[in-house]
């Protein structure tokens, strides 16, 4: 189980740069499965193969005729498929928890509406395989077997809609957006790392002094899509 260094922190790959006795701040995602407040990123393994296979034979068994020996063998296959990603994702998931709550003293996730987020058709499938809810019973239930300081902070706070560096509050932005450019301080944001700082600070009882930011800077506080000077995607440069 490795753990990737973002570029923008600058450290090597792995987990060498985290020492007990520290925050982290996680913040869980599709693309990317956690986000560290380090900067170190843990991409889940790929269940697509696996996904496909299965939609496939749940085809072939709604054609086929009750009872048959056929449509046996195949909810037999159906079954293993699950199986396989089931203890793919359980590997995984025990292996980065261990990694996460053995190197840090205070653990700190967001509280995510999971049952909420799956009611969106093009992505339940994807969050259904991801198994959040799985990494925060383990991260949780291994703090407290080592003694470590796990907290789970509010949903609704605003953790990717305001800058980590000065807490300038830019508004809601659209899921494609995965960079932004605060106004205020002229950071370049990465989304997910962003919101990771911000869930430590959080956690932690730190909060950015949201009200006199505003106050003292000129401009408006939502961000836009259409206004490339203050939001760019990584991905496309």
């Amino acid at each position: 189980m490795r753990l990737r260094q973002s570029p923008a922190v600058g450290k090597p790959s792995g987990s060498a740069g985290l020492t007990e006795n520290q925050s982290i701040g996680i913040d869980l995602g599709v693309k990317t499965f956690a986000v560290m407040s380090n900067g170190e990123k843990a991409v889940s393994p790929d269940y697509s193969k696996q996904d496909r296979k299965i939609r496939k034979l749940q085809r072939k068994l709604a054609r086929q005729q009750k009872d048959s020996k056929r449509r046996n063998r195949t909810r037999i296959k159906i079954a293993k498929s699950h199986n396989q990603i089931a203890d793919t994702r359980k590997d995984f998931l025990h292996k980065l928890s261990t990694i996460v709550v053995s190197e840090n003293q205070t653990i700190i996730l967001e509280d995510l509406n999971v049952s909420g987020m799956v009611k969106n058709r093009k992505l339940a499938r994807v969050i259904s395989l991801q198994g959040w809810r799985e990494f925060r019973f383990l991260c949780e239930a291994k703090s407290e077997k080592l003694g470590r300081t796990f907290h789970v902070i509010n949903r609704w706070e605003p953790t990717s809609q305001v800058c980590s560096d000065c807490g300038f509050k830019w508004g809601k932005l659209d899921l494609s957006v995965r960079s932004v450019l605060c106004l205020n301080c002229g950071t370049e944001q990465d989304r997910d790392e962003n919101a990771a700082k911000n869930i430590e600070m959080v956690g932690m009882g730190h909060r950015h002094d949201l009200k006199r930011t505003l106050s003292d800077c000129k401009t408006t506080s939502v961000a836009r899509c259409c206004e490339p000077s203050r939001i760019t995607d990584l991905l496309g440069r």
